[in-house]
């Protein structure tokens, strides 16, 4: 076994109505005077911007709001945060809903340092970087973004770049699954198989898995597996949310430090060029992937479907457990209510080509951690097959 360098939150706070009983006194452990909450607008209009906001006040914590995040938020939202948070001399950002929020709030816990825009340290090392103290709050069962240190904005061409260092991984995760009952059913279906593709692509991962990923990768899929149809039916269960919250971010953990995969070389031009939320694009592809990856990866679906079936799997060979594993993820997908071919979000037939060339040719470090090496002819036949 080769060397391992792991990272992961300082503290993991996961308790229902946890942001409203504990964030003030969490924010006093760090000596906190002013704090920014960096967030969206749809967030602010469900009332826990001031749940938050409240919970601060109370401990004498001044609070600046910026709810104009957007999704895969472009350059100039961060630099407009940042700019708020330095003139108001904030010393606590808390990154407060889905994975866009918390990645920009990421970006400006590093306001202190020199720079003027966000463009300028897109390609330099942020290891000596100074850091405020920063607080995630996740609204969704899925990115994992509270317990990563990657940050993926959008630059001013169009292009996702991504701030990839551990300076950058919140020091407080707050898992409070009270924030995520108001969650549509199609949004907890797309961020709920996110959440497991992470685990199944860390657990495969060529490059850096490892027994701590791994460890956090099964447990964080049961969590996941077992839960998904109750939260779908039942999007009241509290505690169904809290096992589904709790599971995403041990995701997190397991594939920040293991790596993606090819799900996500696959997804991320459909999200780029055709809109696609990141959730719903990677539970597109993903049973079209793993397919692919049998002749390399059987023996680890394997052992994952045992871990998620063992009464189903007991008996079966490597190869039948692995293919039952992906049967089952195809009929997760097809009761999630999303749509799960490309002709129904406007993918034609002509576009494939370009999207194809864009996985091999932008994302060919997500191919490389992939268990099975792949062409540009065999992503196009994926894609055709979920056509």
């Amino acid at each position: 076994m080769s060397g391992i360098e792991f990272y992961t939150n300082g503290h993991i706070v996961s308790d229902t109505d946890s942001m409203r009983q504990k964030l003030g006194a969490l924010a006093k452990q760090y000596s906190a005077t002013s704090a920014i909450i960096v967030t969206d607008a749809g967030i602010s209009q469900l009332g826990y911007v001031d749940i938050a906001q409240q919970s601060l006040q109370e401990v004498g914590v001044e609070v600046v709001v910026f709810d104009t995040v957007v999704a895969d938020p472009p350059v100039e939202v961060v630099n407009d945060a940042i700019t708020l948070a330095r003139s108001n001399h904030c010393d606590l950002v808390i990154g407060l809903g889905g994975g866009s929020s918390i990645d920009t709030a990421k970006i400006v816990a590093l306001y202190p340092n020199d720079f003027e825009s966000v463009t300028n340290i897109l390609d330099l090392d942020l290891s000596g970087f100074k850091k405020l103290p920063l607080f995630a709050i996740p609204t969704t069962a899925g990115t994992g973004a509270e317990a990563t240190f990657v940050s993926v904005i959008t630059a001013k061409d169009g292009s996702k770049k991504a701030i990839y260092t551990p300076k950058i991984l919140p020091d407080v995760a707050i898992l409070d699954a009270t924030l995520t009952l108001k969650l549509p059913r199609h949004i907890t279906a797309a961020t709920s198989l996110d959440a497991m593709v992470h685990c199944i692509e860390a657990y495969t991962s060529r490059t850096k898995k490892n027994p701590i990923s791994d460890a956090l990768a099964v447990k964080g899929l049961q969590m996941l597996w077992h839960n998904f149809e109750r939260v779908l039916d039942q999007g009241d269960d509290i505690e169904a949310r809290g096992e589904m919250l709790l599971g995403s971010s041990l995701a997190g953990i397991a594939f920040v430090n293991a790596s993606v995969a090819a799900v996500h070389g696959l997804s991320y031009p459909l999200s780029i060029n055709f809109h696609i939320p990141h959730g719903h694009a990677n539970a597109l592809v993903m049973c079209s992937v793993f397919t692919f990856n049998l002749p390399e990866a059987a023996p680890m679906y394997a052992e994952l479907a045992r871990a998620v079936m063992p009464n189903q799997t007991s008996t079966m060979t490597d190869l039948e457990a692995a293919s039952l594993f992906i049967h089952q993820l195809k009929k997760f997908l097809e009761m999630s209510g999303l749509k799960y071919r490309l002709s129904e979000l406007d993918i034609t037939e002509k576009d494939i080509p370009a999207l194809a060339d864009i996985v091999i040719n932008t994302y060919a470090r997500l191919i490389a951690t992939n268990p099975k090496d792949m062409t540009v002819e065999e992503v196009t036949t994926m894609y055709k097959d979920i056509l």
